[in-house]
């Protein structure tokens, strides 16, 4: 519909959830919050859908939270408190999520972007953790994007609030891959590609996996992992794929081209 603020289609097994908000830079709004918490939801209940895209219209990815809402509101009105389900519905969605980036992201919206298992962006893209010179601290989306940043780069980057190009920002681990603009759709096709691959609960099963503490001791860690490993291997999935390996085919999960 024309009046979204978030669109979502899917075409073989990929859903593409698209911010459509570029009066505002895709500033995190309530009702682009709403929506956007909407299309996840759906994406996540399809069985259809295997690989999530979260895009953007207009020249700015996200601007992060939208301070004219902010403006005026106390502690217990402001819009951030709604964000944190976002994040963690990125974070621990089943489904891979990746994130396309032809543009720049701040504050939040860096936030969105740590959240989601992939990142990709054009090389012209820029970040900043901005928070700081408005006043405020990048308490909710640390949850997210300390994971991913290199100690000395988060200390640095969080207590500047300096922008930073989409090199250093591949370099630091905050993205996987900057590319020039004109290969970005081709880059995004890659990893989706790739990840289609995958069969659907294994995919899940991983995802847990590497959002586990790591234990202090090897012996319970390999107990826990053997049983995660054999269970897989003996499961559905798991032997399906191995049919298909010997068989020299394609597993039942792999969409049709």
């Amino acid at each position: 519909m024309a009046d979204e603020l978030v669109h979502y289609e899917v075409r073989r097994g990929v859903a593409t959830i698209t911010l459509d908000s570029p009066h505002n830079r895709n500033a995190l709004s309530a009702r682009l919050r709403r929506e956007l918490t909407s299309c996840l939801r759906t994406a996540i209940d399809d069985d259809a859908v295997r690989v999530v895209v979260l895009t953007h219209t207009g020249p700015v990815f996200c601007s992060g939270m939208d301070l004219k809402e902010a403006a005026g509101a106390d502690a217990e009105r402001q819009g951030v408190n709604e964000f944190p389900a976002i994040l963690e519905r990125l974070w621990t969605s089943p489904k891979p999520v990746v994130a396309k980036l032809a543009g720049p992201a701040r504050a939040g919206g860096v936030g969105l972007v740590a959240a989601c298992d992939i990142a990709v962006a054009a090389d012209t893209a820029t970040f900043a953790f901005s928070e700081v010179r408005i006043g405020v601290v990048p308490a909710i989306i640390s949850v997210t994007v300390l994971p991913r940043l290199l100690p000395r780069a988060a200390h640095e980057l969080f207590l500047t609030g300096e922008t930073f190009a989409a090199d250093r920002a591949a370099a630091i681990g905050l993205i996987n891959s900057a590319v020039p603009a004109d290969r970005l759709d081709a880059e995004v096709d890659r990893y989706t590609g790739m990840l289609a691959l995958g069969a659907p609960g294994a995919l899940a099963a991983t995802k847990r996996m590497l959002q586990q503490p790591r234990p202090a001791e090897l012996g319970p860690a390999f107990a826990d992992m053997l049983e995660l490993s054999a269970r897989h291997f003996g499961g559905p999935e798991g032997q399906e794929g191995i049919a298909a390996f010997v068989a020299k085919r394609k597993p039942s999960w792999v969409p049709a081209d």
